[in-house]
């Protein structure tokens, strides 16, 4: 993080275009209009304690009542509906059970070869209750961490759901992750059991997950795990130790159906999630148990606008907070049903997003900005090949969406005719935290528009004063809400000094700092324009990578564009665009010169990039997400260093080496 007292952030891209709900849209959401929007910020700015407290009554089920809402006396530790009682599966399984959904499909699951299972909020229930009795059987117990290593099957849902279950908190590691990476979340988490799988599919091929739990148990590394659970997926041969292994398939069918849910304080731990991508020691993100139930229930309700019949489908992994939060917790605890997908599109299958929008009848689409630009990249002609007309609404998550993307998301996947929910948020928020309302909130592409009720979001200075419209800065939050993350695992003071005390008001208030810079335009929407650190300065000027990556894609010769900054001993910094382009344009000297002017002509001179490097790829890991860590290691032409385990293709780095 920048240490420079009076860093701006330089905002110039301008963007006019706007688009209303429908009439219709407004007839059938949740929150008819923007009108009634702003009528539940005021409620919500008016009386925190108010607000939250009747949110938290009406929508979640409690075994004892709170009498306390927030408690704020040790900020920035919060504490929320401290003297409640709940339990988050029960509010996932148990209500709708007792509401009379027990033969909704709560899942439905897709794997990449094509098999495919259901499940009703009954049969989830079932299996849930004896994965949790498993679990104890293996001597789990309340406040024990289990730690999550899974493809995409049915059973990694399933067993976050037993541990909330019983009280024992999850740790969920991307099975992307290598060996090492996993050993050191195991050891800071101090998990007890890690239930895994022999392997998953993925891009046409079997990823092995088992022999890289081997490997980070090795030599007992990790002294605090007990039991290994593993899943059979792809039937590869794998070691099983006799005393510390165990099939999923072997142990958990003969359980017991019942297994009451227990109530667990509001603030009771939920789980432990490792922010990826950080150097050094891994960064536990911990979530409790009533607040974030509140918030991801609240945020898939407003944004999706959900509906009984609707099919919603979120392309991410649950080893991320989207999947926690999007495909798991937020849509089960508001009886939707919830699509999971095994795989992604690859060789053998190029339009597999549109054939399982196609053959289940998907109503609401939430992906990542990359995955729309690789779309794009490929063109309009696959997905117009298949029925997309069960869409209603669609959404992006990740990272910021530049404008030339969102319109083609609109026009071709959501045929004009779909809301986009263009969302920002991270681990630490819990859930989304600003967002269109799709019944609501004139949408401008490119931006995540306005704060969610209860959210008090600014753009301030290094001192933590309100900068002018139009004027880039650091995105914050005011006031404590109730998804944020309590603290950092085993290090209270990371969290003070990461989150906190970044930026110092006058006042000595502690405000979060989301570390994005962003701007808010003359109508009050929000600009999200990249992490601080992926700002440039050019002679004194600081750009936001974002901005000048949509100027590139806005170009029709460009599917894809990363940019990052390197030396320069006169500008201090020189701008390095990373360009892929459309299939029918190719590489060349003029074209180069063509998008620096391009550049130059949308932002202005000073973000015009000093060189243009073309490549077939993006180096990203398997979230989707740019390695610009790798780029800017490329750029300054030195050697790239760091873990690259979450590569989704290493052959790419390996290209733009030569």
């Amino acid at each position: 993080m920048p240490a420079d007292s009076n860093i701006q952030i330089e905002s110039v891209l301008q963007e006019e275009r706007i688009f209303h709900p429908s009439t219709e849209a407004q007839k059938q959401a949740r929150i008819k209009g923007i009108d009634e929007y702003r009528k539940m910020f005021k409620l919500a700015d008016a009386d925190p304690d108010a607000f939250w407290a009747k949110a938290a009554k009406e929508e979640l089920h409690w075994f004892e009542p709170f009498t306390k809402v927030l408690d704020w006396s040790n900020p920035p530790f919060a504490k929320w509906f401290t003297d409640g009682k709940t339990n988050l599966s029960f509010n996932c399984l148990d209500r709708h059970l007792l509401n009379g959904n027990s033969n909704k499909e709560a899942i439905i699951w897709e794997g990449e070869p094509g098999d495919i299972r259901k499940f009703t909020y009954k049969e989830l229930h079932s299996e849930v209750c004896k994965t949790s009795n498993a679990l104890k059987s293996l001597g789990i117990r309340k406040g024990d961490l289990v730690a999550l290593y899974m493809p995409m099957v049915p059973e990694a849902a399933i067993a976050m759901l037993a541990c909330a279950r019983i009280g024992a908190p999850h740790s969920v590691v991307f099975g992307g992750f290598s060996s090492e990476a996993l050993r050191d979340r195991l050891n800071d988490g101090e998990a007890k059991l890690v239930i895994t799988a022999d392997g998953g599919f993925r891009k046409d091929k079997t990823i092995s997950l088992k022999p890289s739990v081997d490997a980070a148990l090795d030599n007992n590394s990790c002294p605090s795990v007990k039991s290994v659970l593993v899943v059979k997926r792809t039937k590869e041969e794998v070691s099983i130790k006799p005393g510390r292994d165990y099939w999923w398939h072997e142990i958990v069918p003969s359980q017991s159906e019942e297994c009451p849910a227990l109530p667990m304080d509001s603030e009771d731990r939920l789980f432990v999630l490792y922010t990826s991508g950080s150097t050094g020691k891994p960064k536990g993100v911990v979530h409790t148990t009533a607040g974030y139930n509140l918030w991801s229930h609240l945020t898939f309700k407003w944004i999706f606008d959900i509906r009984d019949e609707d099919v919603y489908w979120c392309t991410a992994d649950v080893g991320w907070i989207t999947g926690h939060s999007y495909i798991v917790y937020g849509p089960l605890s508001n009886g939707a049903t919830t699509l999971m997908y095994e795989g992604v599109p690859r060789p053998s299958n190029p339009g597999a997003f549109w054939e399982v929008i196609e053959k289940h009848n998907v109503s609401i689409f939430y992906t990542a900005p990359t995955a729309i630009r690789a779309f794009m990249k490929t063109g309009r002609t696959l997905p117009d090949s298949y029925n997309l007309e069960s869409l209603r609404l669609i959404g992006t998550v990740g990272e910021p969406i530049n404008p030339e993307a969102w319109m083609w998301y609109r026009d071709v996947i959501g045929r004009n005719n779909c809301p986009v929910v263009d969302t920002w948020w991270q681990t630490e928020t819990g859930g989304v935290m600003i967002s269109p309302l799709p019944g609501a909130t004139p949408t401008k592409p490119g931006s995540a528009t306005l704060p969610l009720p209860g959210i008090q979001a600014d753009i301030v200075n290094a001192e933590g004063d309100p900068v002018a419209a139009d004027e880039g800065g650091y995105l914050v939050i005011r006031k404590p809400w109730p998804g944020m993350m309590r603290t950092v695992h085993g290090d209270p003071k990371r969290f003070r000094e990461s989150y906190w005390e970044f930026i110092k008001p006058d006042d000595g208030s502690l405000i979060y700092f989301a570390g994005d810079g962003a701007r808010r335009d003359k109508d009050g929407y929000f600009w999200v324009m990249g992490r601080v650190d992926d700002v440039i300065n050019v002679s004194g000027h600081r750009l936001g990578t974002m901005e000048i990556e949509s100027a590139l894609v806005s170009h029709s010769s460009v599917s894809e564009a990363a940019v990052v900054g390197r030396v320069d001993q006169i500008k201090g910094e020189a701008i390095v665009a990373f360009v892929t382009l459309e299939n029918s344009s190719n590489s060349s000297d003029a074209l180069s010169n063509e998008l620096k002017e391009h550049v130059g002509k949308e932002i202005g001179v000073i973000a015009r990039p000093a060189e243009i490097k073309f490549t077939d790829a993006l180096p990203k890991t398997r979230s989707g997400k740019i390695m610009r860590r790798l780029l800017r290691s490329l750029a300054s032409g030195k050697e790239v260093t760091g873990d690259t385990s979450t590569l989704e293709d290493v052959s790419v780095l390996e290209k733009l080496r030569s």
